[in-house]
């Protein structure tokens, strides 16, 4: 997909800016929101917030709009991003840009959790949206489903629904049956859908079944919890086994998801098992980096572990995670002892942190930047924080400005505001300063990614570069999906 001017030498006029700031927006958002309540809005107006700058950035930079689908967005926004094009379908240029939507229609739904495709497939199904495109997006998903069998156990209303809206045959007649004329075969010969058939009566057949499927029979048939968890541990996913409480295998947990099992402990346990959840975080953390670790040079982090980190009752301790993640991110990506960490609370034991207390980013903004070291052998700020700053409020914003008018002009030392809050009154990440760029985040292992989108927040680059670099993340994209 082409999103490029055609004359990306020109400068950029002020419409140019204005659309360059509206796509950040949406990234920022499309990055972080999710539609659920966050720490200072509900989830009604995180949704209502959300609606509005899809239809914006729909009607207005459509193909931008589906480009954004080959970056690191969640899978909530994703999902409303292929929803909105198929209902919208008419709205499309013409061919060529219906054909380049189709196909990042394709490696995205390829990318997404099955349960997510069929809620989807499901809701357009109730907007009535049946055109010859959608149908053939749906036939070419499930036909590059691995088995259709599985799907027809474990997503039966999913695939249900799907087969009856789009009136397509399923390639399994057995799951045809199984589906709609259930009384029709004593037997089945997919493994799968027989075990079904015996696990109303037979408690063995369970374990032969998908882990979410044979819970609802365990239940049924009485099936204490722990002999269930045991003889059904090798039918599990690793997502499965890390949400149960008998599997906590330290050595995949990816980084995020390891910060918030850790912060869920209590403080006892954390330092009863310091040297196991300290290492089990920096493994993770050098998973991440990669063969970026080490290349940062001197870092310096300010981390927000104020009483806003903890999040909502349905993001428990999110932000707080977030931070406590890209803190040992950070430490593998900078230089061999050259990253030092400022908690907003003063800790120096990232362990034990806690959401508490109020936000003086301003002052650790200030210690961070007259940290140990020669003057200016700072090469990396980076920010995590929901831009709150309230200890004094504006500080950190003032700060930021007097430190980059006067003290480094010349942008020696490369600053970046990561924020995993989504601000629904302001339709964005709340910022820190007009001269530091600020970026959506939800998971820590996206940092390094999104410190590279953020320098178009800055000011520094203009439309044309963004647009290319869309086209580029494109590319790589649709090539890493048929791969």
């Amino acid at each position: 997909m082409t999103t490029t001017p055609k004359t990306p030498q020109a400068p950029d006029t002020l419409s140019d800016l204005i659309a360059a700031e509206d796509v950040l927006l949406f990234v920022n958002a499309a990055v972080t929101a999710t539609g659920q309540r966050e720490f200072r809005s509900s989830a009604g107006e995180q949704r209502l917030s959300l609606a509005f700058l899809h239809e914006y950035v729909r009607v207005n930079y459509r193909p931008v709009y589906a480009a954004t689908l080959a970056l690191d967005i969640n899978d909530h926004n994703a999902a409303v991003i292929v929803e909105q094009l198929l209902r919208t379908a008419d709205e499309a240029g013409g061919a060529d840009e219906k054909r380049a939507e189709g196909r990042l229609i394709a490696a995205r739904l390829a990318a997404l959790p099955p349960q997510r495709v069929y809620r989807l497939f499901r809701a357009l199904r109730a907007a009535k949206v049946n055109n010859r495109r959608t149908r053939a997006i749906v036939r070419d998903w499930l036909a590059g489903r691995a088995d259709l069998g599985h799907d027809a156990v474990k997503y039966r209303t999913g695939l249900k629904a799907v087969a009856r809206h789009t009136h397509l045959p399923l390639p399994c007649g057995e799951s045809g049956d199984f589906l709609f004329s259930p009384g029709r075969r004593v037997r089945y010969e997919h493994p799968y859908l027989d075990a079904y058939r015996r696990a109303h009566y037979e408690q063995g057949a369970l374990y032969e079944l998908p882990f979410t499927v044979a819970e609802g029979f365990a239940a049924r048939h009485g099936v204490p919890r722990e002999v269930f968890l045991e003889r059904i541990a090798p039918r599990m996913t690793r997502l499965e086994r890390l949400r149960t409480e008998r599997a906590r295998d330290l050595t995949v947990m990816p980084l995020t998801r390891l910060a918030l099992y850790v912060l869920s402990l209590p403080f006892g346990e954390r330092v009863a098992r310091r040297a196991e959840l300290t290492g089990a975080l920096r493994a993770a953390a050098r998973r991440v980096a990669g063969p970026y670790a080490g290349s940062w040079g001197r870092v310096a982090a300010v981390l927000d572990d104020s009483y806003s980190a903890s999040g909502s009752a349905v993001k428990r301790r999110r932000p707080l995670a977030v931070a406590l993640g890209c803190h040992f991110l950070l430490d593998a990506l900078a230089a061999p002892g050259a990253y030092t960490a400022y908690w907003t609370s003063g800790t120096t034991d990232p362990l034990l942190v806690r959401p508490w207390g109020p936000t003086p980013l301003g002052t650790r903004i200030l210690d961070a930047l007259e940290g140990p070291g020669p003057s200016g052998a700072l090469d990396r700020l980076v920010i995590v924080s929901d831009g709150w700053d309230n200890a004094p409020p504006g500080l950190a914003g003032e700060v930021l400005r007097v430190w980059r008018t006067r003290l480094d002009p010349e942008r020696r030392t490369s600053a970046v505001h990561v924020n995993p809050v989504y601000d629904a009154h302001g339709f964005d990440v709340r910022r820190l300063a007009p001269s530091v760029p600020t970026a959506g985040i939800r998971d820590a292992e996206d940092l390094a990614a999104l410190v590279e989108i953020a320098q178009f927040a800055e000011g520094r680059t203009g439309l044309a570069e963004l647009l290319a670099y869309l086209d580029r993340r494109v590319k790589l994209f649709l090539k890493e999906g048929r791969g």
